[in-house]
């Protein structure tokens, strides 16, 4: 059967002590709300109805690239309140899965397996046991049946000694539910309209009610303040990590391993401590990575090695290529087959070609590098005049001594070579040694100053 999908997500989470809205703090480096959007993208949803409230704007702009519904909960009165925003997008022939903001772990298969349990059913609810179900509503049964959610502050305190909590998170048909909304009441501790008072009105009318189960308690866990926050968090990178062993993947240690986008990975990886990855990273077979690195969207080939304390950023490594330690690769920086640079070298849109090495302390910036050149150390393409930027050429085989400024724009000849510390900033041609420093004068009879 057709189904839509009511998240409630107006909730100000006070708790948070934050200007940012619950549902937008990142798991994995995404709001949170926009993971269980994606998830539900997965199932097949025929719409998707956001119930938003506070800092309607911010949420806004943050999601505005989904095709969902936006229903405004002005006042919070509740969460069956909640639900009724979402009403004039509800069709009485499908049936509707409610989901909560602040869950961002639920997997699809747990929402697959809870609107298959629904084709038995008259009304299917997401539970779990806990061991501590202190704050949470009780599933009420008659044997096998479900017949009632009491909320903690309503429950009696034989009612609190039960461990099986509600998630928030059902399924039923559209009819049903708009009949069950419209007799809603608010007589209850907390003066509100509760959802879970329609499981009552089904089970008085003889309904069908089946609970499902998710797989781990953490999928349906939610998040009210920064502990918990952190706790989810660590919860979700520790799945990650979990996904690139068994993909072949070695982590000197899977709690210190931070995934906030989109990882490809071949096998035989072997990655040391605190690596962050964010956006689009892939990472190829047999590469070895060191403690301590940033990838941002970037691409690293078979057989690299990533040294300690490394950033990648927009950038491209090649084959069996050497990075760092304590180097930066800003965007547009490529480096082809077997090039390597080392300590305290950065690159921004500049292609270092095959072979080619800057092994130390060194600045290319809108550069292209031969194949088989030496950057010696402390060279620096000066690229900028204050206003725009130049280019550099180093043809392939090209020296260039230690401690030389190139004045883009430059071009340096194969096989030439630029001795040490000069100042580059006229063409040199191939096969060519130029020396562009001031004359050494040595004077006789100097006295070093001295302290008045």
């Amino acid at each position: 059967m057709a189904f839509s999908v009511v998240i409630l997500a107006a909730g100000k989470g006070t708790r948070m002590k934050s200007s940012l809205p619950k549902v937008l703090h990142p798991i994995g480096g995404k709001p949170m709300v926009q993971r269980i959007i994606d998830t539900v993208n997965t199932l097949g949803a025929r719409s998707i109805n956001l119930i938003y409230g506070h800092e309607a704007e911010q949420l806004q702009q943050a999601l505005s690239h989904n095709a969902i519904n936006w229903c405004l909960q002005a006042e919070q009165l509740g969460t069956g309140h909640a639900v009724q925003q979402a009403v004039p997008n509800i069709q009485d022939d499908e049936d509707v899965l409610i989901l909560v903001g602040d869950a961002p772990l639920i997997k699809p298969s747990t929402l697959q397996q809870l609107i298959e349990i629904k084709q038995s059913a008259d009304l299917a609810l997401l539970t779990v046991h806990l061991d501590d179900p202190t704050g949470m509503g009780r599933i009420i049964r008659q044997g096998e049946q479900v017949t009632a959610i009491v909320e903690h502050k309503d429950a009696t305190q034989a009612q609190q000694q039960i461990t099986e909590i509600n998630t928030g998170m059902m399924i039923m048909s559209g009819q049903d539910l708009k009949r069950w909304l419209g007799q809603l009441n608010s007589n209850n501790a907390q003066g509100e309209f509760y959802l879970t008072d329609v499981i009552a009105m089904a089970a008085e009318e003889g309904k069908v009610i089946k609970a499902s189960h998710p797989s781990s308690a953490i999928e349906v866990e939610g998040i009210n303040n920064r502990m918990q926050l952190a706790n989810i968090e660590r919860a979700f990178q520790f799945e990650q990590a979990q996904q690139a062993m068994t993909q072949g993947v070695s982590l000197a240690d899977p709690h210190r391993f931070d995934v906030r986008g989109e990882l490809s990975l071949g096998q035989d990886i072997n990655i040391d401590i605190n690596l962050v990855v964010q956006g689009k990273v892939s990472i190829g077979s047999n590469v070895k990575i060191g403690p301590n690195c940033l990838l941002i969207d970037c691409e690293i080939a078979d057989g690299a090695v990533i040294e300690a304390n490394s950033i990648i950023e927009q950038a491209k490594v090649g084959p069996n290529c050497t990075v760092g330690p304590f180097a930066r690769l800003r965007p547009g920086a490529v480096m082809h087959e077997d090039s390597k640079v080392g300590n305290f070298v950065e690159m921004k849109k500049t292609v270092l070609g095959k072979g080619s090495k800057a092994n130390h302390l060194t600045y290319l910036g809108d550069t292209v590098v031969g194949e088989g050149a030496n950057i010696g150390a402390g060279t620096i393409t000066c690229n900028y005049d204050g206003v725009n930027k130049f280019k550099t050429e180093i043809g392939d085989g090209a020296f260039i001594g230690s401690n030389s400024a190139l004045v883009a724009p430059a071009v340096i000849g194969k096989n030439a070579t630029v001795g040490a510390g000069s100042i580059v900033t006229k063409p040199i041609e191939d096969d060519t040694l130029a020396i562009a420093r001031a004359k050494q004068r040595n004077v006789t009879g100097w006295t070093r100053p001295s302290k008045k």
